[in-house]
């Protein structure tokens, strides 16, 4: 990984990221460093430069005016085949400060610690305070006059504090924390989170704390312990002394005695400093792989240009193929310079440079009859880069009307041309929608008049459906049975089951209440499955902290608030009967301890898995965990397993086959998938075998001003990386589709419904064998209310992921309501027109609605059903 410096102010003026008028955690109120760069900077000390070694620009494929490769160089227009943009994404690190000043408030009674930090991020203060006479080393929460404006609390320990930017358009941010010497606090405790990364940064695998008694243990985590502002470094030291000397009159003096506490033990007369700490962030940085291919002077061969703008060696591993299966293959010789043959199986060929700059290319030479050039890109022996998940495809054969086909063909834009005889009805629709549409006629419009509207639109799109019925040939049934060939036996995936699962969640956030609820849902069973449903997803059967489940304790105890373990055996055995698939819900991520350590942490476990806290991350602020750092965000309400331990995996591996084994299950769904690598998860995957398997990776979408952006991509490019990383073994609740929808349905912005491609736009646009679609869940709905669908759109809702790829899943309060007989409906619709994860989709946008095309084929394998799934509804 490479890597940007943070340089002096001096070498680099120009990088300076604060506007000139702001003062970064000046040294002494007196002090103007704004006017005087020389003298605050003399000697190579800075605040904050960071220096990338190159511009950093994140683009779009595709876009013709970011494009590396300018064909007017390097082919005639008329030559060029095919022609296509990649972005790619890779990580470097930037180094940067951390800065921590404590010193006397403007009013000479309080103090100020500010914290501050020169990188770029979404920088949360994590902290807490420990008072005069406090045994341990557990956090409590401050006074609330002492929270900075914007502070949350955190269970009853911690709070957690934004930094601010200096101003708009500044890369330095800093929090101020106001208090008094006189309350009895012997410390300020606290951690910084990138809330962007997730990552946590601590002093010295610590968390910082900042002493304000003398007595206070020092356990080499201290900031600015005993030391007064000659910390700062080389001239600032001397400047900043003889500042101090200056401002310390006896009228301060008197006025900061008197104001301490008189006889309370363990005070001390408060010294300002001023510490800075290195700390390293992994950043996103976004290139461009640019492709032309172009028939060469030599009839019988293609020419492919690849160009990139990503520095250093970059190398391709690369082959060809020759069908559809795109199974690699060494071409024929001529090959570019620097190439060599990789086990037999590829090609490795070293870009060459570009001229100046970073820019470097190849240029490849490949027989016309071969269909296809795959390849991805080496940077080190860490780190490779393809495209979305997959290997680079560029097709040969044909380029030119084929542009751009890449990743996993799951979803194809399709053009219809079988629409001669509807036009004219579907214009007299899209004019009745137009009107209901209008604001004017929102306001004048009687809600039976536009039901009645609606209605006509409904008899329309109707007869527009059987005039094309009509032109569509038919065969009879015993013509098919005749000439219907063997059906293949079904493939099953841990990503996917058999393509054509529907899924329902047997249970919500109250469930737990009943005490019986194995027993309740047992009685359900025959219910569910004659609604069409294949698998069903239990509630967390371990003994667990909370209720609900979701704080483990025991895992071998399944004895819950749900029913004993003989229950769940009988449920599983009672679904089964019934054709039903089970999905126990498994929390991977953390577990809450049995015993405290000898600092009074609660991190050794109990049970039949007795781990001690070598088990626990140790970059968890909150555990004291021995283990390695967390491969992923830390949930702070119990221990984060660190599942880099080769016990711990052996363990959990053993009890997720003992599920399957003694208690009947199926498949997994995962909770918070988010705090731990997808590979880890491929190794359990693996271990276990089971038929179907989904993780919640669930973080927030994107948005500015309140407002949620159109381009959804980042997002759900997060949940296809964490499905990459299992390599497709599990597949992913699709949050992407879930947020989407909120605002098409509520807001009637049905524009959302498509992204710039024409694809639907959250992951089932991308990866829908891998997508698990949802409106609905038990944290998200219920009685938590965390993320609740807009109300009354919930059938849209459902039309829409019903009717669409991916693995439906239906919230078990919607199956149990009024809105049961229209679930039942479309269930009945998708298995009768064999919808299924991977079925291709096609969009047609409007201004004001959607006509959503679902392609599926017939049972016959001769013709496909066109379904109209009309989203528009009264708003």
């Amino acid at each position: 990984m490479a890597t940007v410096a943070i340089d002096s102010l001096l070498q680099n003026p120009g990088l300076l990221f604060c506007p000139k008028d702001k003062v970064l955690l000046k040294p002494s109120r007196s002090l103007n460093c704004s006017r005087n760069r020389k003298l605050l900077f003399s000697r190579g000390a800075c605040f904050c430069s960071l220096k990338p070694r190159r511009k950093i620009h994140v683009v779009k494929a595709g876009s013709t005016d970011t494009a590396l490769i300018d064909t007017s160089d390097t082919f005639s227009s008329d030559d060029v085949l095919y022609k296509e943009t990649f972005p790619v994404t890779r990580i470097e690190k930037v180094e940067g400060k951390i800065f921590i000043r404590l010193d006397q408030s403007k009013d000479q009674r309080n103090w100020q610690l500010t914290v501050g930090c020169s990188l770029p991020g979404k920088w949360i203060l994590h902290w807490g305070v420990s008072y005069v006479g406090d045994n341990g080393r557990e956090w409590d929460q401050p006074p609330k006059d002492m929270r900075p404006p914007g502070s949350i609390p955190i269970k009853d320990y911690a709070i957690e504090t934004p930094l601010k930017k200096l101003s708009e358009g500044d890369i330095f941010h800093e929090v101020k924390i106001d208090f008094n010497p006189s309350s009895g606090i012997a410390a300020i405790h606290f951690v910084l989170k990138d809330e962007e990364t997730g990552a946590w940064y601590q002093h010295r695998s610590r968390d910082f704390t900042v002493p304000l008694v003398d007595d206070l243990e020092d356990d080499d985590n201290m900031v600015g312990a005993k030391k007064g502002f000659g910390t700062w470094p080389g001239a600032l030291g001397q400047f900043s002394n003889m500042l101090l000397k200056a401002e310390a009159s006896p009228a301060n003096s008197q006025n900061s005695s008197s104001e301490s506490k008189d006889s309370k033990k363990g005070t001390r007369q408060l010294e300002g400093f001023y510490e800075e700490q290195s700390i390293v962030k992994e950043v996103s940085i976004g290139n461009l792989v640019s492709i032309a291919v172009r028939k060469s002077p030599d009839a019988t061969k293609n020419v492919l240009y690849l160009e990139t703008d990503i520095p250093g060696d970059v190398l391709v591993h690369w082959g060809v193929c020759r069908n559809d299966a795109r199974t690699w293959e060494i071409p024929a010789a001529p090959y570019p310079p620097e190439t060599a043959v990789f086990k037999n199986k590829a090609l490795r060929t070293l870009l060459q440079p570009k001229g100046t700059g970073n820019r470097s290319r190849a240029l490849f030479t490949l027989d016309e009859e071969l269909v296809g050039f795959l390849f991805v890109l080496k940077l080190d022996d860490n780190t490779w880069l393809n495209f979305k998940g997959n290997d680079f495809y560029i097709p040969l054969s044909g380029a030119s009307s084929v542009p751009g086909q890449h990743g996993e063909s799951d979803i194809a834009i399709e053009e219809i041309s079988s629409k001669g005889y509807t036009d004219g009805i579907i214009n007299d629709i899209r004019n009745l929608v137009v009107g209901l549409n209008s604001e004017k006629s929102q306001k004048t419009k009687t809600k039976e008049a536009q039901e009645n509207i609606l209605q006509e639109i409904e008899k329309l799109a109707a007869e527009a459906y059987s005039i094309f019925r009509s032109t569509v040939p038919t065969f009879s049934e015993e013509a098919v049975l005749e000439t219907e060939a063997p059906k293949p036996a079904v493939k099953i995936s841990s990503g996917t089951g058999t393509g054509f699962e529907i899924l329902c969640q047997g249970f919500n956030w109250e469930s737990h209440k009943s005490g019986r609820w194995y027993m309740e849902l047992k009685e359900k069973a025959s219910e569910i499955a004659s609604l069409g449903f294949t698998v069903i997803w239990l509630p967390p059967p371990t003994e667990s902290v909370s209720p609900e489940g979701y704080m483990p304790k025991d895992l071998y105890n399944l004895n819950s608030r749900y029913g004993t373990i003989d229950e769940l055996k009988e449920l599983v055995k009672s679904l089964h009967e019934v054709g039903l698939k089970v999905l126990g819900d498994v929390v991977l991520n953390h577990r809450c301890a049995h015993f405290q350590n000898q600092n009074g942490v609660w991190n050794i476990f109990g049970g039949r898995i007795n781990w001690d806290d070598r088990a626990v991350v140790g970059d968890d602020p909150h555990f004291q965990g021995r283990g390695n750092k967390s491969s992923g965000d830390n949930f702070h309400a119990a221990p984060n397993i660190d599942h880099s331990q080769d016990f711990v995996r052996k363990d959990l591996k053993e009890w997720l086959f003992w599920l399957r084994d003694d208690i009947g299950y199926d498949g997994w769904r995962l909770d918070f998938v988010r705090g731990f690598w997808g590979g880890y998860v491929k190794d359990y995957l693996d271990a276990s075998e089971p038929y179907f398997a989904v993780g919640e990776y669930w973080d927030s979408l994107c948005y500015t001003y309140g407002e949620m952006d159109l381009n959804q991509d980042a997002h759900r490019q997060r949940i296809v990386d964490w499905i990459n990383a299992t390599s497709g073994t599990a597949g992913a609740f699709d949050v992407t589709t879930k947020g989407i929808l909120h605002s098409a349905l509520q807001r009637c912005e049905y524009w959302r419904l498509s992204d710039q491609k024409g694809k639907p736009p959250g992951v089932v646009g991308w990866w829908p064998s891998r997508a698990v679609t949802f409106i609905e869940n038990h944290d998200t709905g219920s009685t938590q209310g965390h993320w609740r669908f807009p109300g009354g759109k919930e059938m849209q809702g459902y039309a829409y992921i019903l009717t669409h790829p991916g693995t439906p899943a239906v919230f078990y309060d919607h199956i149990f309501s009024h809105y049961r007989s229209e679930i039942a409906a479309l269930i009945s619709l998708r298995n009768r027109n064999k919808i299924h994860c991977r079925s291709s989709v096609s969009i047609k946008n409007s201004a004001s609605y959607v006509w959503t095309k679902v392609y599926v084929e017939s049972f016959s394998k001769k013709n496909s059903v066109l379904l109209y799934l009309r989203i528009k509804a009264i708003c």
